[in-house]
């Protein structure tokens, strides 16, 4: 069986049907057991106090935003190279779900910022990219709506989303490129050492499942949606041909 089956529009909703009622009860247990553990159950941090709790909704939200434009990018490469709607309307289903897990992680950031460094907003490196990477998200919603013909407007967007590819690398890695900024460095690694406590790390990796899983059971559900709103629209403009 090759993935490429599930281009069809037919076999991508049989296999969402099937998967998404897995997705959400994994996606809401599993962040029902790392915000309630995280929140409730862990010890205030000897330095950040009761704040270092908002480290269970700010990295998983900053990580599945900059991921979500990754998926966009690959959605979006398929499409121009292959031609497959489902591909380009699956990044289109993404980007609102992108929006709302960059606005989550730009105010929760802002947040537990302010405490820690005395401001709500600093142009710091990674936050300044990642705002751009923001209005990158809201751009491309916008080119969307604003072009009627709907190859032409997955094309624009899909050369938009590769541009924007470039502030969500800088998100993710600005850190290591400037040592000056505020910013912390990565909370989760493959070094040990650079990770959280371990009382802090095993309930941020529920919270991290949960996001990752209620993204990808947002993106089939708007995936499908979309689907079915193309289909809608090609059966009126069918209709008003005929009449």
């Amino acid at each position: 069986m090759s993935i490429w089956e599930y281009a069809n529009p037919v076999k991508f909703l049989r296999l969402s049907e099937r998967v998404l009622p897995a997705l959400w009860v994994i996606s809401f247990a599993c962040l029902a057991i790392g915000l309630i553990w995280g929140f409730f159950f862990t010890p205030d941090d000897f330095r950040q106090g009761s704040t270092v709790k908002i480290i269970y909704l700010h990295v998983p939200s900053a990580l599945m935003a900059i991921n979500a434009w990754f998926m966009m990018l690959v959605a979006s490469l398929i499409w121009l190279i292959r031609r497959h709607h489902v591909s380009a309307l699956a990044a289109k289903a993404a980007a609102p779900v992108g929006i709302a897990m960059t606005l989550i992680a730009l105010i929760t950031g802002a947040v537990w910022g302010q405490p820690m460094w005395g401001t709500w907003w600093v142009w710091d490196p990674r936050l300044t990219s990642f705002l751009i990477l923001f209005l990158f998200y809201i751009g491309y919603v916008a080119l969307w709506s604003a072009v009627d013909d709907p190859d032409s407007a997955a094309d624009l967007t899909s050369m938009l989303c590769i541009v924007g590819s470039v502030f969500a690398v800088l998100s993710r890695y600005a850190v290591n490129f400037w040592n000056q900024g505020l910013h912390q460095g990565a909370s989760l690694s493959l070094d040990k050492e650079t990770n959280v406590a371990n009382v802090f790390y095993h309930p941020l990796l529920f919270s991290i499942a949960g996001f990752v899983c209620l993204f990808l059971a947002l993106v089939l559900y708007r995936t499908g949606t979309e689907i079915r709103r193309r289909r809608m629209r090609a059966l009126m403009a069918r209709e008003v041909r005929h009449a």
